[in-house]
């Protein structure tokens, strides 16, 4: 397993802080790469499984626009134009609220539920494969530090 100093080719860096800031974004774009791989056969962006997740855990109960974009990980995202993707894609219904015409419901269907728990299996096996390397103890300990670091955020 390379160092960062090896996988970006930089011998060095200004810090400890700085070098960690860069694996970490790194690290996350390796881990976001090999999700989007898994992803792919299904035909949705990591974004999309996110929303889907989001969704299967709500049951049946309808989410806004507004929840999904504080639940997503994404918060860059257009959570209302993945939404739309979704649903041309058959996997989401968006319905008028009864109550107010203005707030608009969304939930997943049932090829959206198939769909995720397959896309969901394919990204499991590709987080066992790369966390392999990893004890639970030092998965509890990264967590944690990764909790207190965005704690400054």
């Amino acid at each position: 397993m390379p160092t960062i100093e090896e996988a970006i080719q930089q011998p060095k860096f200004s810090s400890p802080g700085h070098r960690a800031q860069v694996n970490i974004i790194y690290t996350a774009a390796v881990l976001n790469q090999v999700t989007n791989r898994q992803l792919k056969p299904f035909g949705i962006s990591l974004q999309q499984f996110n929303i889907l997740r989001i969704l299967r855990g709500r049951g049946s109960n309808p989410v806004t626009i507004k929840l999904l974009t504080q639940r997503m990980l994404d918060k860059m995202s257009n959570a209302s134009r993945l939404v739309d993707k979704l649903k041309d894609k058959g996997l989401v219904i968006r319905e008028e609220c009864s109550e107010d015409r203005r707030r608009v419901d969304i939930v997943i269907t049932k090829a959206g539920l198939e769909l995720i728990e397959k896309a969901s299996r394919a990204v499991e096996q590709a987080r066992l494969n790369h966390f392999e390397n990893l004890t639970n103890e030092e998965a509890d300990q990264l967590s944690k530090l990764l909790d207190k670091l965005r704690g400054g955020a």
